[in-house]
């Protein structure tokens, strides 16, 4: 009877250490992804529209931290520069594979709604820099977004962010309104509606507030 009840036991050791390699794997591969960024692909092992959460709108919008990052022609630059309009704050990086498949999505949500109310900036942390990017952008035929450049990776400590991509909707006074850390449709109708909306309430805000300040100013 002790040798009948014994082999349970030890398969159920087995068992157990067998799990906890499992889970350490998975605990790794999320490290590669979500950890610092450094040179290394992250976890694509699922499919990207089983990794695809939602664009979450924040309940009050929160003031973005100053950092700053580069264009294509190395002229410095800051969140600030953008505030006459709404703008979609990508970080990405040639390495990250959910990056690089939903890069053309990001080419057509510019397509489509870029312009004086509206910009996607997609903020690559590579420390390759420009070529890096230039390349890839050439490799799937990227041709409506602009270059922007932070290769020391300042953005992600500032902005806290977990891992790429992560994606910040900001409004007209730069503050944040809403992110996602993950890939997404972004041209997909229900994205871009929203989005829409955004930049309305965005500049309608702006402009009773542009109006106010009229107002004030002559009394």
């Amino acid at each position: 009877m002790r040798r009948l009840f014994a082999l349970p036991r030890r398969r159920g050791v087995l068992a157990l250490s067998l799990g906890l390699w499992v889970l350490a794997g998975l605990a790794a591969a999320f490290v590669l992804w979500s950890g610092p960024p450094t040179e290394r692909l992250p976890d694509a092992t699922a499919p990207a529209a089983a990794r695809r959460p939602g664009l979450a709108l924040h309940d009050a919008p929160s003031p973005v931290p100053a950092f700053m990052f580069a264009d294509a022609q190395g002229n410095s630059l800051g969140v600030a520069d953008f505030q006459d309009r709404v703008v979609l704050l990508n970080l990405w990086a040639t390495w990250c594979v959910p990056c690089r498949e939903e890069m053309p999505a990001l080419d057509r949500l510019q397509a489509e709604l870029g312009g004086p109310a509206f910009e996607v900036v997609a903020l690559s942390i590579d420390r390759g820099g420009l070529d890096a990017v230039r390349g890839f952008f050439d490799e799937i035929g990227i041709v409506h977004l602009g270059i922007y450049l932070d290769p020391s990776s300042a953005s992600t400590r500032v902005l806290g962010i977990p891992g790429i991509p992560t994606t910040l909707l900001i409004d007209l006074d730069g503050r944040e309104i809403g992110r996602v850390t993950g890939p997404l449709e972004w041209d997909s109708p229900a994205i871009v509606n929203l989005i829409r909306r955004s930049i309305t309430q965005s500049t309608a805000s702006g402009t009773s507030r542009s109006a106010a300040a009229e107002l004030k100013e002559t009394n």
